[in-house]
């Protein structure tokens, strides 16, 4: 039993820690560490029960979040995105592998697109000046949701 429960009770876990993410981040612009650690401390739990050896499995997961956070983190630099978005979608890529990882990363490319015209189009109807600042969590949250959809899927059908 434990075998095929395990995964969904991570998976849900998963997608309640990035519901509130994307709430944290909606409503104050940040993103908790606690959250964040949260999110990668359960990845070794999720190998696991997937079966992931140490070499490819855990270490292409390992590289993967290791890239995914260099190319987030040269964003942060520029001052195109928070640092707890690029902890949060590091965090994630310890879950998903490429493929997945490749389409959450456009789905959250256009969900942060949609945040900052609605963002923008709300600054504009309320006469806001000021430095917009966009919570990309939201988007990030959205796209994660989006891509737990297939391990939920493909484990229920076993």
């Amino acid at each position: 039993m434990g075998e095929t429960v395990l995964p969904l009770v991570l998976l849900a876990m998963l997608g309640l820690l990035l519901l509130a993410a994307g709430i944290e981040d909606a409503r104050q612009r940040t993103i908790s560490n606690r959250t964040n650690l949260a999110v990668a401390l359960l990845a070794p739990a999720w190998w696991w029960t997937q079966g992931y050896a140490l070499w490819p499995g855990v270490g292409v997961q390992l590289m993967l979040a290791a890239v995914v956070f260099a190319v987030f983190a040269g964003m942060f630099a520029l001052g195109a995105m928070g640092g707890g978005d690029v902890k949060l979608i590091a965090a994630l890529a310890l879950w998903l592998p490429i493929t997945p990882l490749l389409g959450l990363l456009m789905v959250m490319s256009l969900a942060g697109g949609v945040v900052t015209l609605l963002m923008m189009a709300e600054r504009r109807l309320h006469g806001k000046t000021g430095q917009l600042e966009i919570p990309y969590g939201v988007a990030i949250a959205f796209a994660g949701l989006l891509s737990l959809r297939e391990p939920i899927i493909n484990h229920l059908a076993r």
